[in-house]
C-alpha cells in the first residue's frame, strides 16, 4: 500500500471557513452596524476638532496675557 500526502494548507481551511460564515451572514443587520459606526465616528470627530480648537484658542489666549 503506497502512503500519499495531502495537501492541508491553511489557506484552503481559511477559505472554507469564510465561506461558511459569508453564507450565513445578515446583511441587514450588517449594514445597519456599519451605518451607526459611520455616524458615531462622524460625532466623535466633530467632538474631538471642536475640542482641540477650543483648547487652541484658549491656550493662545492665555499665552497673550501673559
Amino acid at each position: 500500500m503506497e502512503k500519499t500526502q495531502t495537501d492541508t494548507s491553511n489557506s484552503s481551511s481559511l477559505f472554507l471557513t469564510g465561506t461558511i460564515l459569508l453564507a450565513n451572514m445578515d446583511y441587514t443587520g450588517l449594514m445597519d452596524y456599519a451605518i451607526k459606526a459611520l455616524v458615531g465616528g462622524a460625532i466623535w470627530m466633530a467632538y474631538k476638532i471642536a475640542g482641540d480648537y477650543f483648547n487652541n484658542k484658549a491656550s493662545k489666549k492665555k499665552n497673550n496675557e501673559q
